[in-house]
């Protein structure tokens, strides 16, 4: 499943220095703008305990977690939307990425340049927001024209949805808000809102780059954002890019531990971003588990059975009978799928069942 999470912001607020810690790519970082110029793609592995333990229990050959790519793209400013800077190519990499990690600078440094001159983390947000809006005001507006002869003189029913749609994506944007604020009505607008691709739409979450100090509380800067962000209904991540750096560059797993302790945090700044980032997407993870092999696989949530045994392969989904599901608790009371069965506590579904995150499952097929 080939979804992306694209990070952005202005230049010189830590976004190359993150992708170095959540990918296996390594962006170049230095203190001035536009260092990165071509997007920097990498993919990664979702941290996830549930495997380990499932791997633990099974002791299988290999052991295959799940992935998210993440794409460290140009720093944007001021007048991207009319092609200022690397304009044109920042808002096009926005675009083929389906959410956004919008990384805001909220530490002091003298010696790291800011492109407007001081900090100020929601100004910063607002630049961003108001380029992406105006470029969609501009795709809004052309489709409008359009499609509003079909829906007002021609009696297109799908015209006139697409075009309602874009009315209100229209209202809302000329206020100074992005689209991702207009509610969609039912899974059929969802569908005409995803194929419009406009940048404003995408989930967002709002990632806090602070200094070591401000990792776990944060600062009067993240308190601006949270502000600033409150009714937007987006996810915040206080994290320190210089602290996550340091962190990578330790390989001995009780080493990282007893630094992040240290710094009074349970877990790294890295395994949130990457956690949030798939949970963003709108993705989870399903389970096979046995003696050959424990993998985690992606869908998307509200997928149905077929549609996670397509995930394996398309005959899977081509010829579903029915799936035989496992709940991870139980397995991990149980220990083997015989003792699960022996239990009662083995789900026999059909077509319809929708995963849950978290199941662990064998499909039956025929093709």
């Amino acid at each position: 499943m080939s979804l992306k999470c694209g990070i952005v912001g202005l230049p010189n607020v830590g976004k190359s220095t993150l992708f170095n810690c959540v990918s296996s790519g390594k962006a170049q970082s230095a203190n001035f703008p536009f260092c990165t110029i071509e997007p920097n793609l990498g993919s990664t592995n979702v941290p996830d305990k549930r495997l380990e333990v499932l791997s633990e229990i099974c002791k299988p050959q290999r052991t295959i977690p799940a992935t998210v790519d993440i794409v460290d793209i140009a720093g944007l400013v001021r007048g991207a939307s009319r092609g200022e800077g690397l304009g044109n190519q920042f808002l096009a990499n926005i675009r083929e990425c389906d959410a956004i990690l919008h990384v805001l600078r909220c530490f002091d440094d003298g010696n790291v340049v800011h492109v407007d001159g001081s900090v100020d983390p929601v100004r910063d947000k607002e630049v961003v927001d108001l380029e992406l809006q105006i470029k969609d005001l501009e795709a809004v507006n052309a489709r409008i024209a359009k499609v509003q002869k079909q829906a007002t003189t021609g009696g297109d029913k799908e015209a006139k949805k697409l075009l309602d749609l874009l009315l209100r994506y229209k209202a809302a944007l000329e206020q100074g808000k992005s689209c991702r604020s207009v509610a969609l009505l039912n899974d059929e607008e969802a569908a005409l809102a995803h194929d419009l691709f406009l940048l404003t739409s995408k989930p967002v979450m709002y990632v806090c780059n602070v200094d070591d100090a401000s990792a776990v509380n944060g600062n009067k800067y993240v308190d601006a954002v949270r502000e600033a962000v409150k009714d937007e209904h987006a996810e915040i991540l206080i994290i320190s890019a210089r602290t996550e750096s340091e962190i990578a560059e330790m390989e001995d797993y009780d080493d990282r531990q007893m630094f992040l302790e240290e710094m009074g945090l349970h877990e790294s700044g890295v395994v949130r971003l990457i956690q949030g980032a798939y949970h963003l997407l709108g993705l989870q993870t399903f389970f096979t588990a046995g003696a050959d092999e424990c993998r985690a696989w992606t869908i998307h949530v509200g997928d149905k059975a077929p549609k996670a045994a397509g995930v394996i392969h398309s005959d899977f989904e081509k010829g579903f009978i029915r799936a035989e599901v496992i709940k991870y608790d139980d397995f991990v009371q149980y220990k083997t799928e015989a003792a699960v069965r022996a239990a009662g506590k083995m789900g026999i579904e059909g077509k319809d069942y929708v995963v849950k995150d978290g199941d662990i499952m064998h499909f039956l097929f025929n093709v």
